[in-house]
């Protein structure tokens, strides 16, 4: 088994590579299953990710020995050579170890849009809130330097709608962009209510996903929920009590009125604000993976 050189890997991406190729980069490890050949020799059936696509890997040499270096979701420093393989390629591996050092968002689906653009979206739907309480609340939000970082990174889902890095942020926006739209098309809507509900009905995504090779699930996410840790959240920010519950209101009941007592939704605007989140989350995943 030939160790790993000790010279800097290259910055190779998957979708760049062509059959033939000689690879040493970093890689996200998606992947990890130990298999037993038709000759009874074990290998590693693996898979590689960076943020440009996925490539099927193979270890057949010392895949005990490689097994031991690295685990499913783990950034790897990997060598070896594409290969072409019943019309699709695959890297045979010969080398592979744990990397400590990468930054993981390199290695995972980013937004399409750019972020900076869609902080000022966000800015300037919160502007159309003119209610002194709800805009005091929305500046305390927004003026959480923590937070916005959060927001910026967090996806929408795992494997859903809005599933890559930034797609919280990308989301937002096109919820609060309806909201207001609707509030336009029915002056009977409590804009102010509306609108901040669909800026802040999704935070608590925010602490609900964990980055590494892959997007996993914090454990805050997997116990408890983005509805739940987004009230929670939103307890942490200033809002007088008849201004607080129809806004919670709102944020617990987007996916549906199960939650509610009665199981009805309590207001027009959380109704408006459940259909206008389903409209942007359905017709989003039909565009990313067809329709259902």
């Amino acid at each position: 088994m030939e160790p790993l050189a000790m010279t800097a890997p290259t910055d190779t991406t998957i979708a760049s590579l062509r059959a033939g190729d000689a690879v040493d980069a970093v890689f996200a490890c998606s992947r990890k299953d130990r298999l037993t050949a038709r000759s009874g020799s074990p290998y590693l059936a693996l898979e590689f990710r960076d943020k440009t696509g996925a490539i099927p890997g193979r270890a057949f040499r010392d895949a005990d020995v490689l097994a031991g270096r690295f685990e499913k979701g783990d950034l790897v420093r990997v060598a070896g050579r594409v290969e072409r393989f019943r019309d699709e390629l695959q890297l045979e591996v010969r080398a592979i170890m744990k990397v400590e050092s990468s930054d993981p968002a390199a290695f995972l689906p980013v937004a399409y849009r750019d972020l900076d653009e869609l902080d000022g979206f966000l800015e300037h739907l919160a502007r159309e809130v003119h209610d002194p309480a709800y805009r005091g609340f929305l500046d305390a939000v927004l003026g959480d330097a923590n937070l916005r970082v959060q927001w910026r990174r967090a996806p929408c889902t795992r494997s859903g709608h809005h599933a890559y890095l930034g797609g919280l942020l990308e989301h937002t926006v096109a919820v609060g962009t309806l909201a207001l739209e609707a509030c336009q098309l029915h002056p009977r809507l409590n804009s102010d209510l509306l609108i901040t509900a669909a800026l802040v009905h999704d935070l608590g995504k925010t602490r609900e996903f964990t980055y590494g090779a892959e997007i996993g699930l914090s454990d805050e996410g997997r116990l408890l929920g983005h509805v739940v840790l987004g009230q929670q959240l939103l307890a942490a920010y200033p809002l007088p009590d008849e201004r607080r519950l129809p806004l919670l209101h709102c944020v617990l009941t987007h996916h549906g009125a199960d939650t509610a007592p009665g199981r009805r939704f309590g207001s027009a605007e959380a109704l408006a604000l459940y259909r206008l989140n389903a409209l942007d989350a359905s017709v989003k995943g039909a565009l990313e993976h067809g329709l259902p």
